[in-house]
Order: structure tokens, then C-alpha cells, then sequence
């Protein structure tokens, strides 16, 4: 993805100076278009850009490469963050904050671009997702994320079918250390977003970002 990468906005080009930013990252197989509709449902002051991820997965996008049992190589993952990175730097300065939201696999590139900059984001929300276990991989700064505590917003249902009990073990494990952390279980949703859970992540935008101090 070293071109620039396909994005919905919510706002035209000249309404968006000045705005908080959400940048939003779609799950595995999916695209830009599949969480853009949130935009409608999260606090009317954000500017929201969905971002399409570089590779084709069947008919949608992934942001790197999963394997059957949804591995995947620590390297895959922060070469599309990097990519992600260069385009955030170049739209950050239109905006009063950048804050991020990431389903499924986005949740892993959400946190991952938390974990590399970790003072550059007012907030990361991430729904029914992970963490990328990378210990010892120079381009996670966990101990700079530990040290600046930032506002995390995990949201799952523990009956999701999707993400491995064992990604949902190292996550928890890496967020309790980590961040300041909101968390909230659904029923029902499997690996979903409900209104409810929209609903709770528009109050902790609204409460982290745009009430924070």
C-alpha cells in the first residue's frame, strides 16, 4: 500500500480543518464501506474516514495475510501499518486529534499503530478483535504505551466464533498492562457490532476525546 489508499469521508475536503479525526478499519474480507454507516451513529463532531486495507482477500480486503488458524507474520502486519502511518501524518495536521476504530482485524491494526506511536492517538476503539502478539518486535513501543496509559475501548461478545481463545488470552492479558481500559461483553452479537455497543463506543469518544481535558 504504498500509494494512497482508498477512503470514505464523512465530510468534504473543506469541512474538515479543524475536526477530530476517526479513522476507521474494516475486518478481513469486508471494505471501506462496511463500517462507514457508523459514522452516522458516533458524535456528529468527528470527521470520519474509512480506510479500504491493500490486499485483495476473496471479495473484499485484508490489512495482511491470515492463514487457516488465523496466524499471520509479525512483518505483514507492520508493513501495512507503516503504509497506514504515512497516510495518517498526512492528514493529521487538518485535525484537532486522531482517534482510531478497528474491526476484527482492524482491531489489530488499530492497536498496532497505538503500540508504534502511542502519544498520537486521542483514543482506539477495537470490537471484536486482538492484539498482535509481537514481543520483542522493535516496532511495538510497549513500554511507551505502558507509561502513557491511553484510552482503549475493547468491545466483544464472549461467544464470538472467530477470534481464537488463545488471541483473546494474550489481548486481555496486553490491555490490563497497557492502557486505560473501557470493556464491555455483548450476547448475542457472535462476531458483530450491535446498537448498543455503538451506542457505548459514541460515549466514550465523546467522554475521552472531545470532553477530555
Amino acid at each position: 500500500m504504498n500509494e494512497t489508499p482508498t477512503v470514505l469521508w464523512s465530510r468534504p475536503e473543506n469541512e474538515r480543518p479543524g475536526t477530530p479525526l476517526l479513522v476507521i478499519f474494516h475486518g478481513y474480507g469486508a471494505d471501506e464501506a462496511d463500517l462507514f454507516s457508523l459514522a452516522t451513529q458516533l458524535p456528529a463532531e468527528f470527521t470520519v474516514a474509512s480506510v479500504r486495507a491493500p490486499l485483495q482477500a476473496g471479495s473484499g480486503y485484508s490489512w495482511f495475510p491470515l492463514r487457516n488458524d488465523l496466524g499471520y507474520s509479525v512483518t505483514t502486519v507492520t508493513e501495512s501499518a507503516s503504509a497506514v502511518e504515512l497516510w495518517i501524518e498526512s492528514v493529521r495536521t487538518n485535525h484537532s486529534s486522531v482517534s482510531l476504530l478497528g474491526f476484527s482485524q482492524g482491531m489489530c491494526m488499530a492497536t498496532t499503530l497505538l503500540r508504534h506511536r502511542p502519544t498520537d492517538y486521542a483514543a482506539v476503539v477495537g470490537l471484536s478483535g486482538f492484539v498482535v502478539e509481537a514481543e520483542g518486535d522493535p516496532y511495538f513501543d510497549d513500554a511507551a504505551v505502558a507509561a502513557h496509559k491511553p484510552e482503549l475501548f475493547w468491545g466483544r461478545d464472549q461467544a464470538d466464533p472467530v477470534i481464537p481463545a488463545a488471541a483473546i488470552e494474550s489481548t486481555n492479558t496486553w490491555v490490563h498492562a497497557h492502557v486505560k481500559l473501557t470493556k464491555v461483553l455483548y450476547a448475542g452479537i457472535m462476531h458483530g457490532i450491535n446498537a448498543q455497543e455503538i451506542a457505548h463506543v459514541g460515549e466514550f469518544l465523546q467522554y475521552k476525546v472531545l470532553n477530555a481535558k
